[in-house]
């Protein structure tokens, strides 16, 4: 059992004085080995002194030029590419609605009362916020224009991560690789605009489009899973009593 020692204790038996012997030598070894570490840390950082501070020095400046770039660079783009943006979503969102839809989607395309087009801003702010928009909206107007390839182009091009636009560019393709009558890779966009979004809107459109995609395919059970889906997940959307039909069909090729 072990026993309390008091400070000053001075060891009486043989036994105990050899047991303080060896903890005072397995102590001083411990210190030792602690003392040759520690040498050897800074004999390491002495030796590389030149190359730690190298790299302290790199790191600093790619911190301080990213956040120049940032500053006098980035955002002034930011700015300018948003400004150009305007009329060009303008004449996009005019021809929606309009019945010479194809003159002014060309209008947003290309410019016109001396304004860049969305082609003019991807061009040059690329990098910016307002240049990949102006992907997604150039993208739908070759869509609407019909120019499938441009369309599937720029679409494929823009990186949409928000609940809406992410979706439509992928099921827009999809719309894109049917009119081209490649029903396969449009099943498969189709249902990765699926994937990126549960939500009311998006989703159970391009659930039913895969559905019908799938049907066209001879993928009956492919199809039944997609009508299913939304039967039960989106029962008060649009699409549910078209997909109730469906569900028929699918189920007699199977």
């Amino acid at each position: 059992m072990a026993t309390y020692k008091k400070r000053g204790y001075k060891p009486k038996t043989k036994v105990e004085k050899q047991a303080a012997i060896e903890e005072g030598s397995t102590t001083a070894e411990v210190f030792n080995t602690l003392d040759q570490g520690a040498s050897k840390t800074e004999a390491w950082v002495e030796k590389n002194q030149k190359y730690i501070l190298g790299v302290v020095g790199a790191i600093a400046i790619c911190v301080l030029g990213y956040l120049a770039y940032q500053q006098f660079i980035q955002e002034p783009k930011e700015v300018e590419a948003a400004n150009e943006m305007f009329t060009a979503q303008q004449y996009y969102e005019q021809a929606i609605s309009s019945p010479v839809a194809d003159s002014l989607y060309n209008l947003a395309l290309n410019g016109g009362e001396g304004k860049y087009g969305l082609l003019d801003i991807i061009d040059n702010y690329g990098s910016t916020s307002a240049g990949n928009r102006a992907k997604y909206y150039a993208g739908m107007a070759y869509l609407n224009l019909k120019d499938y390839q441009n369309a599937i182009s720029y679409l494929d091009d823009y990186k949409g991560d928000d609940e809406m636009t992410g979706p439509l560019a992928k099921g827009s393709i999809g719309d894109a690789f049917v009119q081209l009558n490649q029903n396969d890779e449009a099943l498969k966009y189709y249902e990765a605009a699926v994937g990126m979004s549960a939500n009311g809107v998006t989703a159970p459109r391009f659930l039913l489009k895969a559905g019908i995609t799938a049907l066209n395919l001879g993928k009956a059970d492919v199809a039944l899973n997609h009508f299913k889906a939304i039967e039960e997940n989106y029962p008060e959307s649009p699409e549910a009593s078209k997909a109730e039909i469906y569900v028929g069909k699918a189920e007699a090729m199977q």
